[in-house]
């Protein structure tokens, strides 16, 4: 592979895919599928973007095939679409300080639920 200074293709596609990670929404939503695979619901409680944007924004990281998706009778669920995805998350985290722990969102997501069954 080539690196991007050799090839004006390579740094074309690079700098398009990265147009789509530069969305706080999208970024918020990657983050958090970071730990682990979620549904939709799950994503909107923990994240607190409402469903409709939510799923306008889903929509544009699968077209970016930065997600995937798979169905369980009618829920869909989302991951990363692969380690390349999981690693530039995972340093944008690292570079931009807002690292936290699988642990931390597993904590998050169990009180919000429980918050929802009162």
């Amino acid at each position: 592979m080539k690196a991007m200074y050799e090839s004006r293709e390579i740094a074309e596609q690079a700098a398009e895919k990265l147009k789509v990670f530069a969305q706080p929404l999208r970024l918020m939503i990657l983050s958090c599928l970071l730990r682990g695979e979620r549904n939709v619901g799950e994503i909107a409680l923990v994240t607190g973007i409402g469903q409709p944007t939510l799923s306008q924004q889903l929509a544009e990281l699968r077209r970016a095939a930065l997600v995937r998706t798979r169905k369980e009778a009618k829920l869909v669920w989302y991951s990363l679409a692969d380690d390349g995805v999981a690693l530039c998350v995972r340093n944008m985290e690292a570079i931009f300080g807002g690292i936290g722990t699988p642990e931390d969102l597993a904590r998050m997501l169990a009180a919000a639920m429980e918050s929802l069954s009162c």
